[in-house]
Protein backbone atom coordinates (compact mmCIF):
# COMPACT_ATOMS: atom_id res chain seq x y z
CA UNK A 1 0.00 0.00 0.00
CA UNK A 2 0.89 3.45 -0.39
CA UNK A 3 3.37 5.15 2.25
CA UNK A 4 1.85 8.44 3.61
CA UNK A 5 2.50 11.98 5.66
CA UNK A 6 0.71 12.93 8.66
CA UNK A 7 0.41 16.67 9.17
CA UNK A 8 -1.35 19.18 10.87
CA UNK A 9 -2.18 22.70 9.54
CA UNK A 10 -2.58 24.24 13.58
CA UNK A 11 -0.18 23.09 15.99
CA UNK A 12 -1.54 25.92 18.58
CA UNK A 13 -3.90 23.91 21.16
CA UNK A 14 -1.43 20.32 21.20
CA UNK A 15 -0.12 17.78 23.94
CA UNK A 16 3.45 17.05 23.26
CA UNK A 17 4.57 13.39 24.13
CA UNK A 18 8.03 11.65 24.01
CA UNK A 19 9.08 9.70 20.66
CA UNK A 20 10.64 7.71 23.45
CA UNK A 21 7.38 6.85 25.12
CA UNK A 22 5.78 5.90 21.97
CA UNK A 23 8.24 3.79 20.81
CA UNK A 24 9.39 1.61 24.50
CA UNK A 25 6.77 2.30 26.97
CA UNK A 26 3.34 2.65 24.80
CA UNK A 27 3.78 -1.19 23.67
CA UNK A 28 3.50 -2.60 26.88
CA UNK A 29 0.87 -0.46 28.72
CA UNK A 30 -2.99 -1.22 29.08
CA UNK A 31 -5.70 0.64 27.70
CA UNK A 32 -6.26 2.74 31.38
CA UNK A 33 -2.30 3.14 32.26
CA UNK A 34 -1.99 4.84 28.93
CA UNK A 35 -5.07 6.73 29.12
CA UNK A 36 -4.10 7.89 32.26
CA UNK A 37 -0.54 8.73 31.51
CA UNK A 38 -1.51 11.15 28.27
CA UNK A 39 -4.03 13.01 30.30
CA UNK A 40 -1.53 13.81 32.99
CA UNK A 41 0.79 15.32 30.27
CA UNK A 42 -2.32 17.34 28.67
CA UNK A 43 -3.78 18.29 32.64
CA UNK A 44 0.30 19.34 32.97
CA UNK A 45 0.08 21.15 29.93
CA UNK A 46 -2.59 23.33 30.53
CA UNK A 47 -1.39 24.29 33.74
CA UNK A 48 -4.44 22.26 35.58
CA UNK A 49 -4.70 20.66 38.51
CA UNK A 50 -6.81 16.88 38.99
CA UNK A 51 -7.29 14.14 41.70
CA UNK A 52 -7.60 10.72 40.87
CA UNK A 53 -11.40 10.90 41.42
CA UNK A 54 -11.24 13.45 38.68
CA UNK A 55 -9.41 11.18 36.63
CA UNK A 56 -11.49 8.18 37.48
CA UNK A 57 -14.66 10.72 36.49
CA UNK A 58 -13.01 11.50 33.32
CA UNK A 59 -12.31 8.02 32.14
CA UNK A 60 -15.05 5.88 33.98
CA UNK A 61 -12.45 3.88 35.93
CA UNK A 62 -12.30 2.81 39.31
CA UNK A 63 -9.94 4.97 41.71
CA UNK A 64 -8.33 1.63 42.48
CA UNK A 65 -7.74 1.29 38.43
CA UNK A 66 -6.00 4.95 38.53
CA UNK A 67 -3.78 4.03 41.66
CA UNK A 68 -2.51 1.27 39.47
CA UNK A 69 -1.65 3.25 37.04
CA UNK A 70 -0.27 5.99 38.68
CA UNK A 71 2.09 3.35 40.31
CA UNK A 72 2.62 2.02 37.19
CA UNK A 73 4.12 4.44 35.88
CA UNK A 74 5.82 5.31 39.09
CA UNK A 75 7.86 2.20 38.83
CA UNK A 76 8.47 2.94 35.09
CA UNK A 77 10.19 5.76 36.28
CA UNK A 78 8.05 8.28 34.14
CA UNK A 79 6.71 9.84 37.31
CA UNK A 80 7.24 10.45 41.23
CA UNK A 81 4.52 10.65 43.51
CA UNK A 82 4.31 13.12 46.19
CA UNK A 83 2.25 13.02 49.72
CA UNK A 84 1.82 15.24 51.72
CA UNK A 85 2.49 14.70 55.83
CA UNK A 86 -0.73 12.51 56.34
CA UNK A 87 0.36 10.46 53.15
CA UNK A 88 -2.23 11.75 51.05
CA UNK A 89 -1.43 12.17 47.64
CA UNK A 90 -0.68 15.73 46.78
CA UNK A 91 1.15 15.99 43.55
CA UNK A 92 2.49 13.94 40.54
CA UNK A 93 6.13 15.46 39.34
CA UNK A 94 6.59 13.69 35.24
CA UNK A 95 9.93 12.69 34.75
CA UNK A 96 11.72 13.24 31.21
CA UNK A 97 11.03 9.85 29.55
CA UNK A 98 15.26 9.07 28.17
CA UNK A 99 17.28 6.47 27.94
CA UNK A 100 19.97 6.41 31.39
CA UNK A 101 22.46 4.98 32.64
CA UNK A 102 22.62 4.07 36.47
CA UNK A 103 24.83 7.49 37.11
CA UNK A 104 22.46 9.47 34.73
CA UNK A 105 20.90 12.56 36.93
CA UNK A 106 16.80 12.14 36.42
CA UNK A 107 15.40 15.01 34.98
CA UNK A 108 12.46 16.58 36.36
CA UNK A 109 9.57 18.48 34.67
CA UNK A 110 6.84 20.70 36.45
CA UNK A 111 4.40 19.44 38.66
CA UNK A 112 0.79 18.42 38.29
CA UNK A 113 -0.75 19.99 40.84
CA UNK A 114 -3.31 18.19 42.69
CA UNK A 115 -6.23 19.99 45.09
CA UNK A 116 -5.45 21.37 48.28
CA UNK A 117 -7.02 20.83 51.30
CA UNK A 118 -9.32 24.06 50.63
CA UNK A 119 -10.18 23.12 47.34
CA UNK A 120 -10.93 19.52 47.97
CA UNK A 121 -11.96 18.30 51.44
CA UNK A 122 -11.89 14.68 50.35
CA UNK A 123 -7.99 13.40 49.43
CA UNK A 124 -7.27 10.35 48.37
CA UNK A 125 -4.94 8.20 50.51
CA UNK A 126 -2.95 5.87 48.21
CA UNK A 127 -2.36 3.05 51.30
CA UNK A 128 -1.42 0.17 48.69
CA UNK A 129 -0.98 -2.28 51.66
CA UNK A 130 -4.70 -2.16 52.32
CA UNK A 131 -5.74 -1.84 48.77
CA UNK A 132 -4.43 -5.13 48.35
CA UNK A 133 -5.44 -6.60 51.67
CA UNK A 134 -8.13 -9.62 51.78
CA UNK A 135 -11.60 -8.85 53.11
CA UNK A 136 -13.30 -10.89 55.47
CA UNK A 137 -16.13 -11.23 53.35
CA UNK A 138 -19.78 -12.29 54.76
CA UNK A 139 -21.31 -15.86 53.73
CA UNK A 140 -24.31 -13.57 51.86
CA UNK A 141 -21.56 -12.39 49.84
CA UNK A 142 -20.07 -15.76 49.28
CA UNK A 143 -23.48 -16.96 48.06
CA UNK A 144 -24.25 -13.79 45.77
CA UNK A 145 -20.70 -14.28 44.23
CA UNK A 146 -21.50 -18.32 43.76
CA UNK A 147 -24.85 -17.67 42.06
CA UNK A 148 -23.66 -15.57 39.33
CA UNK A 149 -23.62 -17.23 35.77
CA UNK A 150 -20.29 -16.08 35.13
CA UNK A 151 -18.64 -16.66 38.42
CA UNK A 152 -20.28 -20.65 38.34
CA UNK A 153 -18.64 -21.14 35.25
CA UNK A 154 -15.06 -19.94 36.22
CA UNK A 155 -15.27 -21.88 40.49
CA UNK A 156 -15.85 -25.34 37.68
CA UNK A 157 -12.75 -24.24 35.79
CA UNK A 158 -10.90 -23.39 38.31
CA UNK A 159 -11.97 -26.65 40.09
CA UNK A 160 -10.69 -28.76 37.31
CA UNK A 161 -7.41 -27.30 37.44
CA UNK A 162 -6.84 -27.92 41.15
CA UNK A 163 -8.14 -31.27 41.10
CA UNK A 164 -10.75 -31.18 43.53
CA UNK A 165 -13.63 -28.97 44.77
CA UNK A 166 -13.33 -25.66 46.19
CA UNK A 167 -13.34 -25.19 50.00
CA UNK A 168 -15.08 -21.84 51.07
CA UNK A 169 -12.16 -20.20 51.67
CA UNK A 170 -10.55 -20.56 48.41
CA UNK A 171 -13.97 -19.43 46.62
CA UNK A 172 -12.98 -16.25 48.91
CA UNK A 173 -9.74 -16.14 47.70
CA UNK A 174 -11.18 -16.10 43.69
CA UNK A 175 -14.22 -13.25 44.81
CA UNK A 176 -11.18 -11.30 46.43
CA UNK A 177 -9.28 -11.52 43.02
CA UNK A 178 -12.75 -10.12 41.24
CA UNK A 179 -13.75 -7.44 43.86
CA UNK A 180 -10.61 -6.12 45.43
CA UNK A 181 -8.04 -6.44 42.70
CA UNK A 182 -10.63 -6.07 39.11
CA UNK A 183 -9.32 -9.23 37.87
CA UNK A 184 -11.46 -10.14 34.73
CA UNK A 185 -12.85 -13.99 34.56
CA UNK A 186 -10.05 -14.50 31.63
CA UNK A 187 -7.07 -12.86 33.73
CA UNK A 188 -8.54 -15.43 37.17
CA UNK A 189 -8.55 -18.41 34.67
CA UNK A 190 -5.25 -17.85 33.38
CA UNK A 191 -3.26 -16.77 36.87
CA UNK A 192 -4.69 -20.08 38.31
CA UNK A 193 -3.75 -22.12 35.10
CA UNK A 194 0.06 -20.45 35.56
CA UNK A 195 0.39 -21.45 39.10
CA UNK A 196 -1.14 -24.41 38.52
CA UNK A 197 1.29 -25.46 35.79
CA UNK A 198 3.96 -24.37 38.01
CA UNK A 199 2.98 -26.98 40.33
CA UNK A 200 1.71 -24.61 42.69
CA UNK A 201 -1.94 -25.20 43.73
CA UNK A 202 -1.74 -23.41 47.30
CA UNK A 203 -3.79 -20.71 47.23
CA UNK A 204 -1.91 -19.01 49.53
CA UNK A 205 0.15 -19.05 46.45
CA UNK A 206 -1.62 -18.18 44.21
CA UNK A 207 -3.23 -15.13 46.14
CA UNK A 208 0.64 -13.92 46.48
CA UNK A 209 1.25 -14.02 42.57
CA UNK A 210 -2.20 -12.26 41.81
CA UNK A 211 -1.20 -9.46 44.45
CA UNK A 212 2.14 -8.93 42.53
CA UNK A 213 0.24 -8.88 39.07
CA UNK A 214 -2.29 -5.77 40.30
CA UNK A 215 0.74 -4.19 41.35
CA UNK A 216 2.35 -4.13 38.54
CA UNK A 217 -0.83 -2.74 36.77
CA UNK A 218 -2.14 -6.25 34.88
CA UNK A 219 -5.54 -6.27 33.86
CA UNK A 220 -4.98 -8.65 30.71
CA UNK A 221 -3.63 -12.26 30.32
CA UNK A 222 -1.48 -10.68 27.65
CA UNK A 223 -0.04 -8.39 30.06
CA UNK A 224 0.52 -11.49 32.79
CA UNK A 225 2.80 -13.61 30.26
CA UNK A 226 4.82 -10.88 29.20
CA UNK A 227 5.48 -10.19 32.65
CA UNK A 228 5.68 -14.12 33.87
CA UNK A 229 8.04 -14.94 31.09
CA UNK A 230 10.32 -11.70 31.88
CA UNK A 231 10.42 -12.79 35.94
CA UNK A 232 11.16 -16.58 34.39
CA UNK A 233 14.12 -15.43 32.61
CA UNK A 234 15.58 -12.74 34.60
CA UNK A 235 14.45 -13.27 38.44
CA UNK A 236 13.65 -17.49 38.83
CA UNK A 237 17.13 -18.52 37.93
CA UNK A 238 19.03 -16.23 39.49
CA UNK A 239 16.76 -17.15 42.81
CA UNK A 240 18.13 -20.37 42.63
CA UNK A 241 21.41 -19.70 42.07
CA UNK A 242 21.45 -18.16 45.39
CA UNK A 243 19.45 -21.00 46.88
CA UNK A 244 16.40 -19.17 46.94
CA UNK A 245 12.91 -20.90 46.14
CA UNK A 246 9.30 -19.85 45.97
CA UNK A 247 8.12 -16.05 44.88
CA UNK A 248 10.79 -13.68 45.16
CA UNK A 249 10.18 -10.68 47.44
CA UNK A 250 9.76 -6.99 46.01
CA UNK A 251 13.17 -6.64 47.24
CA UNK A 252 14.70 -9.71 45.67
CA UNK A 253 13.00 -9.30 42.23
CA UNK A 254 14.55 -5.49 42.86
CA UNK A 255 18.27 -6.33 43.28
CA UNK A 256 18.12 -8.55 40.26
CA UNK A 257 16.13 -6.33 37.59
CA UNK A 258 18.96 -3.72 38.91
CA UNK A 259 21.55 -6.17 37.96
CA UNK A 260 19.92 -6.66 34.85
CA UNK A 261 18.65 -3.55 33.71
CA UNK A 262 20.47 -0.71 35.48
CA UNK A 263 23.62 -2.66 35.40
CA UNK A 264 23.18 -3.96 31.89
CA UNK A 265 24.60 -7.58 33.02
CA UNK A 266 24.48 -10.56 31.44
CA UNK A 267 22.97 -14.05 32.90
CA UNK A 268 26.28 -15.50 33.11
CA UNK A 269 28.30 -12.34 34.84
CA UNK A 270 24.97 -12.57 37.21
CA UNK A 271 25.08 -16.25 38.04
CA UNK A 272 29.22 -15.72 38.51
CA UNK A 273 28.36 -13.62 41.49
CA UNK A 274 25.73 -15.70 42.40
CA UNK A 275 28.19 -18.56 42.59
CA UNK A 276 30.87 -16.86 44.21
CA UNK A 277 28.37 -15.65 46.97
CA UNK A 278 27.26 -18.91 47.71
CA UNK A 279 30.99 -20.18 48.09
CA UNK A 280 31.45 -17.15 50.95
CA UNK A 281 27.91 -16.41 52.82
CA UNK A 282 25.08 -18.62 54.26
CA UNK A 283 23.31 -15.16 54.65
CA UNK A 284 22.39 -12.05 53.40
CA UNK A 285 23.10 -13.51 50.23
CA UNK A 286 21.13 -10.94 48.05
CA UNK A 287 23.39 -8.39 49.84
CA UNK A 288 26.53 -9.61 49.20
CA UNK A 289 25.75 -10.28 45.62
CA UNK A 290 24.98 -7.20 44.96
CA UNK A 291 27.99 -5.41 46.63
CA UNK A 292 30.36 -7.85 44.28
CA UNK A 293 27.41 -7.01 41.32
CA UNK A 294 27.81 -3.16 41.96
CA UNK A 295 32.04 -3.34 41.76
CA UNK A 296 32.47 -4.89 38.83
CA UNK A 297 29.79 -2.18 37.47
CA UNK A 298 32.04 0.56 38.76
CA UNK A 299 34.83 -1.27 37.47
CA UNK A 300 33.19 -1.74 33.76
CA UNK A 301 33.05 -5.15 33.22
CA UNK A 302 30.93 -6.29 30.60
CA UNK A 303 32.51 -9.72 29.98
CA UNK A 304 33.40 -12.57 31.87
CA UNK A 305 36.96 -11.93 30.24
CA UNK A 306 37.02 -8.73 32.17
CA UNK A 307 36.52 -10.27 35.41
CA UNK A 308 39.48 -12.68 34.80
CA UNK A 309 41.33 -9.93 34.44
CA UNK A 310 40.33 -8.21 37.76
CA UNK A 311 41.15 -11.56 39.24
CA UNK A 312 44.55 -11.81 37.91
CA UNK A 313 45.51 -7.81 38.89
CA UNK A 314 43.69 -8.60 42.95
CA UNK A 315 45.96 -12.04 42.96
CA UNK A 316 49.24 -10.00 41.30
CA UNK A 317 48.68 -7.45 43.91
CA UNK A 318 48.34 -9.69 47.05
CA UNK A 319 51.75 -11.36 45.44
CA UNK A 320 53.48 -8.48 45.69
CA UNK A 321 53.46 -8.04 49.26
CA UNK A 322 55.21 -10.79 51.22
CA UNK A 323 53.30 -12.48 53.90
CA UNK A 324 55.02 -14.39 56.98
CA UNK A 325 55.63 -18.04 56.04
CA UNK A 326 53.98 -20.39 58.53
CA UNK A 327 56.12 -23.17 58.31
CA UNK A 328 53.68 -25.80 59.26
CA UNK A 329 51.48 -24.37 56.53
CA UNK A 330 54.32 -25.32 54.28
CA UNK A 331 54.57 -28.61 55.73
CA UNK A 332 51.41 -29.28 55.23
CA UNK A 333 51.47 -28.45 51.36
CA UNK A 334 54.27 -30.56 50.94
CA UNK A 335 52.52 -33.41 52.62
CA UNK A 336 49.27 -32.50 50.40
CA UNK A 337 51.28 -31.99 47.09
CA UNK A 338 53.90 -35.26 47.64
CA UNK A 339 53.07 -38.31 45.17
CA UNK A 340 51.27 -41.03 47.04
CA UNK A 341 49.99 -44.22 46.19
CA UNK A 342 46.66 -43.49 47.88
CA UNK A 343 45.20 -47.17 46.27
CA UNK A 344 47.70 -48.50 48.14
CA UNK A 345 47.50 -46.24 50.61
CA UNK A 346 43.54 -47.19 51.41
CA UNK A 347 44.51 -51.20 50.89
CA UNK A 348 47.01 -50.54 54.25
CA UNK A 349 44.38 -48.76 56.13
CA UNK A 350 41.40 -51.10 55.84
CA UNK A 351 43.39 -54.20 56.52
CA UNK A 352 44.77 -52.86 60.14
Amino acid sequence: MTRFKIYQENCSDITVVSNLFIDEYMKDANDAQLKIYLYLLRVMGAGLSTSVSDIADQFNHTEKDVVRALKYWEKNRLLALEYDEAKNLSGIRLLNVSKRSANDVVALAPVVQLPSKQEAPRQETLNVKSEFCKPSYSLDQLKEFQNKEETAQLLFVAEQYIGKPLSPSEIKTILFFADRLNFSEDLIDYLIQYCVDKGKKDFRYIEKVAISWAQEGITTPKQAAKFAVKYEKSVYDVMKALGKSGIPTKAEADYILKWNKTYGFTKDIILEACSRTVMATDNHRFEYADSILSSWHQKQVHHKSDIKALDEAYAKSRAITPKPRNKNLDQFNQFMHSEYDFEELEKEILSN
